[in-house]
């Protein structure tokens, strides 16, 4: 049986996955790529602009289009995915069948230390909230996501999530 080494980290925003997915791809001396990076790149526009003038639906939209694209292509890499692109268009399903999927399970509490105090333009969805609105965003988010979240092949849980960690499960995985 060959082995998809296509490796997608999916978790809430402010997880880790773009930072953890940088380090893990050079360990692996693979390619690395951000689907939010991506679809600004191919759109020519931010996500916070997608977001505002097109709606979340068109970026939805996109978002399964570009994660479709990129799965179905090459081979060695680490795609860290929006926060919401699994719970949308069975894209869990499809990075589960494409790929080694990873949860990055951070607590709220990490999540809310790691998401700026300004967010307008980085996070469309914290734009002009104040902390009691953005703690219970993250709860509410959390609570409708998770579900999505533990659909992946490897769960790795914590706040100090380190690259050797991710590296361990991924090999405890290939040997069963």
């Amino acid at each position: 049986m060959r082995v998809p080494m296509k490796i997608v980290l999916v978790g809430m925003p402010g997880s880790g996955k773009s930072t953890f997915g940088m380090q893990l791809a050079r360990q692996l001396n693979f390619v690395f790529f951000d689907l939010d990076k991506i679809i600004e790149e191919e759109t020519g526009k931010s996500i916070s602009y997608i977001f505002e003038h097109d709606g979340e639906g068109k970026f939805r939209e996109l978002e399964t289009i570009y994660l479709e694209k990129y799965l179905g292509g090459i081979e060695g890499f680490v795609l860290a995915t929006g926060g919401g692109t699994p719970c949308f268009n069975d894209n869990m399903e499809l990075i589960n069948k494409k790929s080694i999927s990873v949860f990055l399970d951070v607590s709220l509490e990490e999540i809310y230390k790691r998401i700026p105090k300004n967010q307008s333009g980085k996070r469309p969805m914290f734009s002009g909230l104040d902390e009691g609105e953005i703690i219970l965003k993250l709860k509410n988010l959390h609570a409708d996501r998770e579900r999505y979240y533990r659909q992946a092949k490897i769960i790795i849980s914590g706040e100090d999530i380190s690259t050797e960690h991710l590296m361990s499960e991924l090999m405890t995985f290939f040997k069963n």
